[in-house]
């Protein structure tokens, strides 16, 4: 562990919750008395959170975890941190933890789930021949960064990611799949499907990415890019061997791997980009939202009619000598 002041908590477990409103409250109010800000989702099936705080607050949250019966065998990824990854302590109840969209025919990890393989065995398998590897994020989170040879999902929320399989199901039919995520929690309750919709060789890294990028013996190989997190770090490199930059700049292809939300509040769809680019087009992916009324850019930087004309003139003279 780097020699820092602070840590973040990466964890969950699908385990029976009841009254998860109730527990929600009790968790917050715990959480704020240590000093802990975060991200938690508690439901029926479990709890799945990410908190950062000092050494000693942290482990305090790790014991009392663990002094709870419930959570006594729940693993938690830790990373170093020069300071807190959060602004505020969030716990909230959810009717899931992770959102599927399968409704009644919602998958319990407990009872159906593929195969958890080790990092090494994963790093294995990605290179036997029949296998496909799947990544279980979405399409902003593969573009910073993913396993080598995966294939992209086309969607923006986990719960699409049912009917883009069945729309793509040729392509997987008769072959070996693997699939990840960040840190195992949704890729419980993918594998699983797969298993249900007649896959019969399935397998999912158990513990993550996170879990793989910190293994001793794999070290990160094969990961490419870095890999996104849900908290003020944005991003986290995972490959120790060797650093390959996949993200690129939404306006120019360069290497970039500097997200941002687009300055339009109604599409606020992440952007990789420059600093430079930022400013130069306005922290917006169109021009449509860099005209729009509520643009944030506009608003933080007090621009005038007469700054927006000109910025967005410079950039027709960009497309036109492109």
């Amino acid at each position: 562990m780097e020699n820092k002041a602070y840590q973040v908590l990466l964890y969950y477990k699908y385990v029976p919750i009841e009254e998860p409103e109730l527990f929600a409250q009790t968790h917050l109010a715990a959480c704020k008395e240590l000093g802990l800000l975060g991200r938690i989702l508690v439901s029926h099936e479990g709890i799945n959170g990410t908190v950062s705080g000092t050494l000693d607050q942290t482990q305090a949250y790790i014991d009392m975890m663990k002094d709870d019966e419930r959570f006594s065998d729940m693993s938690f990824k830790i990373d170093a941190a020069e300071g807190h990854a959060f602004k505020k302590m969030h716990v909230r109840a959810k009717k899931e933890v992770v959102h599927l969209g399968l409704g009644d025919d919602d998958i319990n990890p407990n009872e159906l789930t593929g195969q958890y393989l080790s990092p090494t065995e994963f790093y294995e398998k990605m290179q036997q021949d029949d296998t496909i590897v799947i990544d279980a994020r979405n399409d902003y989170e593969f573009d910073l960064g993913h396993f080598r040879g995966a294939v992209r999902p086309e969607i923006k929320n986990f719960r699409d990611l049912p009917q883009w399989m069945r729309e793509n199901k040729e392509q997987f039919e008769g072959k070996k799949i693997l699939t990840y995520c960040t840190g195992g929690i949704r890729c419980e309750k993918f594998s699983g499907w797969l298993v249900k919709e007649g896959y019969e060789d399935v397998g999912q890294l158990h513990g993550g990415i996170a879990t793989y990028g910190k293994d001793p013996e794999v070290r990160g190989q094969l990961w490419d890019g870095q890999m996104y997190v849900f908290d003020e770090r944005i991003a986290v490199p995972i490959n120790q061997v060797e650093h390959v930059i996949v993200g690129k700049d939404y306006f120019t292809g360069e290497p970039c791997e500097r997200y941002v939300n687009c300055a339009n509040p109604e599409c606020n769809d992440k952007i990789l980009c420059s600093e430079e680019n930022e400013h130069l087009y306005m922290r917006s992916c169109s021009d449509e939202c860099r005209t729009h009324p509520s643009n944030r850019y506009i608003v933080e930087h007090q621009l005038t009619e007469e700054q927006v004309s000109t910025k967005l003139q410079e950039i027709d003279r960009l497309r036109q000598n492109a």
